[in-house]
Parts: structure tokens; C-alpha cells; sequence
């Protein structure tokens, strides 16, 4: 027997604000999001992480002071300085003792945190973690952009992944890559040190669709981001399940990335997962980039279908470009207290 990282408790928070899309929009019928949860404007992105790891807590009898690490996946901080994640520790009452760390990836941040976790723990520098996810997107998508503002939507989740003692790895078959050539399809111009705030002046622009958004705001090549997916995806599914040693009859459960209705069901018959059990739902959430895939695994364990399951296949993809994913065993899933 080893020790081995596994996934032991998963919750979600999403904001009580809604806005609903326009469901008579053939686009929108396609995209399957009828409405998104969108953060108050004082919100930021450690306010929506401390809800969710708060109820992550609650509902699994948990304590704030057994975490030994706290890893954060934003690409909206709350200031370029300090982590956010140490802001976290602070407020969640975690031990002085953890460490803490952010990371800046979208879509595929939550096979990458596994992956992170999955290393500190087997290597025993971690031995209870907590990996959160926290999304704003929708602060950053100009309200006539229609191009971007229907699909996103705003949230974050919390995962506890602790050590346990098993006879074989609980997350197997991880696959990561990486296309820097296409950073541009889904991009905030300004904010960063190539384009200072305070040396950019803001420019509004009209695309040929009247699509309305400035260079502080995000800008999104759809056609690009889709004809990615649909070319990477099946190769990531095929990786995985080779590197896992397993079969596509062997999985009991597979989770992509919620980036929309239509997409997730083409990649479903590309990749021949249609006898698989497959979630494709984000008819109330939009996409919740970094925290699509942990609330789908929240909503599935709620349904009482996650815990027990032994090889589900987990797979991130878009922005960056960038790809990942995984094969995670629940069997060692804690009950739910509330």
C-alpha cells in the first residue's frame, strides 16, 4: 500500500444574481445557457473562493485548520499583489504553517490543480490540500459584447484532495499541452505588464456583427476556440486513456469542460463516448471556465452518482491554448453532513 492523492469532498458557490440570455436566439438555443450568475460589482474573486470553501466545509464536517496547502486557479486576482491565495488562508482560518499559491489558467486549471496536488501530496509535502477555482469572467465581458457576455458566467468550487493509503493511484493518466501560438483567441489586451493601464488609454471598438468592447475587456475568437477544441480533445481523451492503461468501456463517467451545449455534443460522438455517462449541462451556469468541470462533479455528487465511481475522465481545453486531463477515482469519497 502507497500513499496516493485522492478526491475526497467537492462544493461550489455561484453569486444569487442572475441574467438570463435570450433562449428564442437560435445561437443561444445551440450555446444551451439560459441564464449565468453573475458577481456583484464589489465582488472579487477571494469573495466568491471563501464561499465556496465555506461550504465545503460545512457539508463535509471538515475543519479550515487541517488544511496543510491552499491552491488558487484564477486568471482575475484580487490585486496584481499580493496572491490571492495567501489573502485565503488568511480569511478561511487555515494554519500559518500551509502553503499557499495561485495559478493562472483558465478552462484546463482543474486537471492541472490535480495534477499540482497529486504531486505535493505522493511526494509528501502535502497531505490534506484545498483546490480552488474562482471565476469573474463576466465582470470583464462588455454587456453588448454578444459574442462573449451570454456564455460566462461567474463561480468557484472547492476540492478536498487528501492522502490516502491505497493499492493504486486515485488520479491516473494525466495529460497536459500547451499551444502559445493561439494566446490571442481568448484575451484581455490590457491589465498586464505588456499593456499598463496607466499607459493604455481605452479604445471601444465595433466588430462587423456590432458586437461593442474596449481593450480592458475580453475579446474572444469563437470560431478559432471551437475548431481548437474539436481538433484537440479527442487526441487528449485517447492520451489519457492510454497513459491510464484503460479502455472507453472501462469509464464510468466523463466531464469536459462546460463550454457549451452544442460543442460538448459534437465532442461526445468525435470522441466516442456516446455509450459513456457524460454530463453536458449548463443551462443555469454558462461556462465557468476553471470551475466547470468541480461544479459539474458538485451537481453529479448531489444526485447521489459521483461517489463509488471508479474511472471518470476529466478534460479541460481553451483558453491559453491550453489542454488537460485526467482519470479520477471517487471510491474514497466522505459523506455528506449537510
Amino acid at each position: 500500500m502507497s500513499t496516493y492523492a485522492a478526491i475526497r469532498a467537492v462544493a461550489s458557490y455561484l453569486p444569487e444574481n442572475t441574467e438570463p440570455n435570450d433562449t428564442t436566439n437560435r445561437i443561444i438555443q445551440k450555446l444551451g445557457i439560459a441564464e449565468r450568475h453573475l458577481s456583484k460589482e464589489d465582488e472579487a474573486a477571494s469573495d466568491l473562493a471563501v464561499r465556496a470553501a465555506e461550504t465545503l466545509f460545512k457539508n463535509y464536517g471538515l475543519a479550515s485548520g487541517d488544511i496543510d496547502f491552499v491552491l488558487l486557479c484564477v486568471q482575475h486576482p484580487d490585486y496584481q499583489v499580493p496572491t490571492t491565495a495567501c489573502i485565503l488562508q488568511d480569511r478561511l482560518g487555515i494554519p500559518k504553517s500551509a502553503g499557499a499559491m495561485d495559478y493562472n489558467l483558465g478552462c484546463s486549471g482543474y486537471a492541472y490543480g490535480l495534477g499540482v496536488a497529486k504531486g505535493l501530496i505522493e511526494t509528501g509535502l502535502a497531505h490534506r490540500l484545498l483546490l480552488l477555482t474562482s471565476s469573474v469572467y463576466a465582470k470583464y465581458a462588455n454587456p453588448k459584447d454578444m459574442n462573449m457576455r451570454p456564455l460566462f458566467g461567474d463561480g468557484a468550487t472547492a476540492t478536498f484532495v487528501e492522502g490516502m493509503e491505497s493499492d493504486h493511484p486515485m488520479l491516473d493518466g494525466f495529460v497536459f499541452g500547451t499551444d502559445g501560438s493561439g494566446f490571442d483567441k481568448l484575451i484581455i489586451p490590457v491589465g498586464g505588464s505588456r499593456h499598463m493601464p496607466q499607459m493604455t488609454p481605452e479604445v471601444f471598438e465595433t466588430d462587423t456583427n456590432g458586437n461593442i468592447r474596449s481593450n480592458y475587456q475580453g475579446r474572444m475568437d469563437g470560431t478559432a476556440i471551437t475548431m481548437f477544441s474539436m481538433r484537440t480533445v479527442p487526441g487528449l481523451v485517447k492520451s489519457v486513456l492510454k497513459k491510464a492503461g484503460l479502455q472507453t468501456a472501462d469509464l464510468d463517467g466523463c466531464v469536459f469542460h462546460q463550454a457549451n451545449h452544442y460543442m460538448l455534443e459534437k465532442l461526445r460522438t468525435r470522441c466516442g463516448l456516446d455509450e459513456v455517462p457524460y454530463y453536458n449541462d449548463l443551462t443555469h451556469t454558462g461556462n465557468l471556465v476553471s470551475g466547470s468541470i468541480p461544479h459539474a462533479l458538485t451537481v453529479i455528487e448531489r444526485a447521489g452518482k459521483l461517489a463509488g465511481r471508479r474511472h471518470v475522465l476529466l478534460a479541460g481545453f481553451g483558453v491559453g491554448l491550453s489542454w488537460s486531463g485526467c482519470i479520477a477515482d471517487f471510491s474514497e469519497m466522505l459523506q455528506r453532513r449537510a
